[in-house]
């Protein structure tokens, strides 16, 4: 669950700016100089979506970072797969792993918060209390890696390019922004439009900076392979195209004593090492040719670390418990079609699968079951009480199902579940095999009351289109949700999301007050409110039976070689890897 922490509410007067035609109070990265309990309180170190920060201008460091860790060391890490570009903001090309680790961005983003925003190359910034507009006034420290200052010109620069070029997510909200105005060399202001919302601002901050100067004669829609120049805590210093891809730490980082980056960015080199498969990447581990290894499967976490070097304690296995909603996986139902139109179809499915049969016998236990879109958080208000209700008799569900198709008009004839002379058919698309033994026993399940269920397993390629084409009737997937859930609520569950291919409404669901609670999310002003609205949309979604809820475990499970080390705190958004060092170089 989450562990809100509010910070210190500041109060203020002070002068009064005209900007655009109308008055703002200023926020800026530094102590009020007057407080007045009658004046409208604002933040004044930090940019919060709601409340306050937890950090103030006199902290010294994170809670989840250690300011004496140790610098020094090579930590390797394993990718899957291969990449042909440089560029993570693209849509061409396949990105490197780990690109993050040399851009910088507006403001800093911190993991022990829901969504909280720090200053970095911009050192401190304006807006008002509807945060219909934001300026910018940059850290004179700030600099490229060539030693280059980053100018307000590099960020209207950024800004314009990742509005046209960038990823879609980048264009559909900076589109929001009606202007952006270069005020000084150091000072840019955004103007958003009647689209805004108070996230809106938020996203803006965390935009990445990129060089103009750099990228003026190449093409941001092409594959680049080409070192950046960037302005982040790592340089990039080799690359084998598809196969590795390694980080020097910038000695020179203009940020490093910045205060969310005391006792981040440790390792002196980090690695990334690409296999065609997580099996070829554990066995690797497994031997010692990798530092840390991320294990999203708890059957293997469960029975395969079993190598000597685990054994011997030479690796270690690390559980994390997390405070962040967990991704939202089930089977989903393709409402477009038939017979999942039908909610009392969908809901007599939905009890078809024994889910306590599948956590005792392939979860070890280990999981829990999911009966939310946002497991694992406060939003899921259903949790607590139903997993504290008993576990329900299998075959009394049999019965209900039964009972429900009934009522739908299907029948069973010669064996074959029938409406209207039609067989009860279906086809479920999976990615993952993974999931074709959950599948399995859904399988057969489903044939006790007559009901054929056809599974296919596609490549990733294959896979997405069928997704973004909604050509499904039912699907393995997920939804992900933060802490501070905002506009994407809508492009999930809004009725202009059903019908426009390529959004993430997989199920087609139309329904006015779904619609209604998803549009308002990111107008929420507080977090009471946001938490109220949320756990409102989901009993609306889990009234509606759109998706069979699958299961989560509310931990991270990462094994690592015994000389790294991190801090006892986990942040609610779960294991910081930027904060973690080598011992002993």
């Amino acid at each position: 669950m989450l562990f809100y922490k509010a910070g210190k509410a500041f109060a203020f007067t002070g002068l009064v700016f005209f900007f655009i035609g109308y008055c703002i109070s200023i926020v800026q990265a530094q102590p009020a100089a007057n407080e007045n309990e009658n004046a409208p309180k604002y933040l004044r170190f930090g940019l919060a979506m709601h409340g306050l920060p937890k950090y103030e201008a006199t902290s010294t460091h994170l809670d989840y970072t250690n300011p004496q860790a140790e610098k020094g060391g090579h930590l390797k890490q394993s990718a899957i797969g291969t990449f042909d570009t440089l560029n993570p903001y693209s849509l061409k090309g396949t990105a490197a792993q780990g690109l993050n680790l040399v851009y910088c961005r507006l403001m800093t983003r911190v993991w022990d918060e829901p969504f909280t925003l720090y200053p970095s190359v911009a050192g401190s910034y304006e807006t008002n209390e509807e945060r219909s507009f934001i300026t910018f006034h940059l850290n004179p420290d700030a600099r490229f890696q060539d030693g280059t200052p980053i100018t307000a010109d590099d960020i209207l620069f950024s800004f314009e390019t990742l509005r046209e070029k960038g990823r879609p997510n980048m264009r559909q909200v900076y589109s929001i922004v009606d202007r952006a105005a270069i005020l000084s060399p150091a000072s840019i202001a955004f103007t958003f439009n009647d689209g805004h919302d108070r996230e809106t601002a938020l996203i803006i901050a965390m935009m990445p900076v990129l060089s103009k100067s750099w990228w003026a004669d190449r093409d941001f829609d092409s594959t680049v392979l080409d070192v950046p120049n960037t302005c982040g805590p790592y340089t990039i210093d080799r690359v084998d195209p598809g196969r590795s891809i390694s980080y020097l730490r910038n000695t020179n980082y203009w940020a490093a004593n910045q205060f969310p980056n005391i006792g981040l960015y440790n390792f002196d080199r980090i690695t990334f090492d690409y296999y065609r498969d997580q099996t070829v990447a554990l066995e690797s581990f497994l031997a010692g040719d990798l530092d840390l290894y991320r294990e999203g499967d708890i059957g293997r976490w469960s029975s395969v670390y079993t190598s000597p070097l685990v054994q011997s304690g030479q690796i270690i296995k690390s559980e994390f418990l997390h405070g962040r909603p967990e991704r939202a996986k089930g089977f989903i139902f393709n409402t477009r079609r038939e017979p999942f139109n039908d909610i009392n179809v969908r809901q007599a499915l939905s009890l078809l699968l024994d889910k306590d049969w599948l956590i005792t016998n392939f979860f070890y236990n280990a999981y829990q079951k999911s009966h939310s879109y946002f497991p694992n958080s406060e939003f899921d208000i259903l949790s607590e009480s139903i997993n504290a209700q008993p576990a329900p008799v299998f075959r009394s569900q049999l019965r209900d199902a039964n009972a429900l198709l009934g009522e739908a008009g299907w029948a069973v004839q010669n064996g074959i579940l029938q409406k209207d002379g039609k067989p009860f058919e279906f086809e479920l698309l999976l990615s993952d095999p993974q999931d074709e033994k959950l599948a399995l026993h859904f399988q057969r399940n489903l044939e006790r009351l007559g009901i054929r269920m056809t599974i296919r397993v596609l490549d990733s390629a294959a896979f997405i289109g069928r997704l973004n084409e909604y050509d499904y009737d039912m699907v393995s997937y997920f939804w992900q949700s933060s802490l501070s859930p905002g506009t994407e609520q809508i492009l999930y569950w809004g009725c202009d999301a059903a019908i426009q291919k390529g959004r993430w409404n997989f199920p087609g669901i139309c329904d006015e007050t779904i619609d209604q609670l998803a549009a308002s999310v990111p107008a929420t002003e507080d977090r009471e409110s946001l938490v109220r609205t949320m756990q409102n949309l989901d009993k609306a979604l889990i009234d509606g039976f759109y998706m069979i809820p699958l299961f989560y475990s509310g931990k991270d499970y990462i094994a690592h070689q015994r000389t790294i080390n991190y801090t006892d705190y986990t942040p609610i958004y779960g294991p910081v890897l930027e904060s973690w060092w080598m011992e002993g170089n």
